[in-house]
């Protein structure tokens, strides 16, 4: 019954494809494991929260991108398990572990809130806001789309015995510098939360948007999709300076390079996954580099998927169920959907092109 299900929903999304002149799908794309249940109104984007306790009830966090629209959890079978809604069309989240609030360590989900101008932070698993209703960001920007929120990235500094949250925030639109803002976000004893800007870097093209950011906490990168154009990286510390270490991708994609992800493999080595938004596959990269330079990255593989016209993904390496073991790809679908693809398949593909 559950593969009837999920092969429904798939043929489903194909149709949807083909009345609406949305990318196709490839015949020997790779079928998701899971479909989730629908949203009210357009799935965006995806964090993965890895139960501490049990891993095979983790959850998966998304956003649907409308006013109204809010932020979904589901479990591992792509139910809902929870959903906060009413929001001010929130667009892209992350998740960090162990932030210090009110004498405890809690997990949180930071949210986009693009037409509040704010972002929204979220206690889990049981998406509670403790933020007061947001915390405004790009405060002072005039000009048109320059304030509003789309793409977010956490990265945890060391700073002695404590670590300090910095959330790295994109926008529809923005000068050709200093595009991203990295925001140091604060908690006071009553449990407040407050920003404090510590840089402005990252160059942007003009051609699109900057939406898609992901971070590599142990290598201290960051990486952003200058859509239509590349990924572009950068340091995630302010302190370790704004110059762009990479531009990659150039050539590799249809056209909108958009979700990022970092699979990985130890602390050092694994992937560097990009969705193709026009091609309905995964362009995939060398996290650690090639040789002895750590900034070139080559594309090892293009793969397709079933997921249609990919907004954003997120990966896990560690292993959460039977269905699971290795690791979890989710991505977002056309059809108010996500897609969770076992990594196994895609790693069978990346195998392939590597004989």
């Amino acid at each position: 019954m559950k593969n009837k299900y999920i092969h429904s929903l798939v043929a489903l999304a194909l149709l949807v494809s083909c009345k609406d002149k949305l990318a196709p799908v490839a015949e020997d794309a790779i079928q998701p494991t899971i479909i989730t249940e629908q949203t009210i109104y357009d799935t965006d984007d995806p964090a993965i929260w890895v139960n501490p306790i049990d891993k095979s009830k983790s959850l998966v966090i998304g956003t649907d991108k409308e006013n109204g629209g809010g932020i979904y959890a589901y479990d591992l079978q792509g139910k809902i398990d929870n959903k906060h809604l009413d929001m001010a069309r929130p667009n892209n989240v992350d998740i960090v572990y162990g932030f210090s609030y009110k004498n405890e360590l809690i997990d949180i989900a930071v949210v986009t809130e693009r037409n509040a101008n704010a972002i929204r932070v979220f206690r889990l698993p049981e998406l509670t806001p403790i933020d007061d209703g947001g915390l405004k960001v790009f405060e002072g920007e005039k000009e048109e789309n320059y304030n509003e929120p789309m793409g977010i990235a956490l990265f945890e500094k060391k700073e002695g015995e404590y670590k300090s949250l910095l959330a790295i925030v994109g926008r529809k639109s923005g000068p050709s510098e200093e595009y991203l803002w990295q925001y140091k976000i604060q908690s006071d004893d009553a449990g407040k939360l407050s920003l404090e800007l510590k840089r402005k870097f990252g160059t942007y093209s003009g051609k699109k948007e900057i939406e898609a950011i992901a971070v590599d906490q142990e290598l201290g990168y960051v990486y952003y999709s200058d859509e239509t154009v590349g990924v572009r990286k950068y340091y995630a510390d302010p302190e370790k300076g704004n110059q762009e270490l990479a531009f990659f991708a150039k050539e590799d994609a249809k056209r909108d390079h958009e979700g990022i992800g970092i699979y990985k493999k130890d602390d050092l080595t694994g992937y560097i996954i990009v969705s193709d938004q026009q091609e309905n596959a995964i362009l995939v990269y060398p996290r650690e580099g090639k040789g002895a330079n750590p900034h070139d990255h080559q594309l090892i593989a293009k793969i397709p998927v079933s997921a249609i016209e990919c907004d954003g993904l997120e990966i896990t390496s560690l292993g959460l169920n039977n269905t699971f073991d290795k690791g979890m790809l989710v991505m977002m679908s056309n059809g108010k959907v996500f897609h969770y693809y076992d990594w196994k398949l895609i790693q069978q593909e990346i195998d392939k092109v590597k004989k």
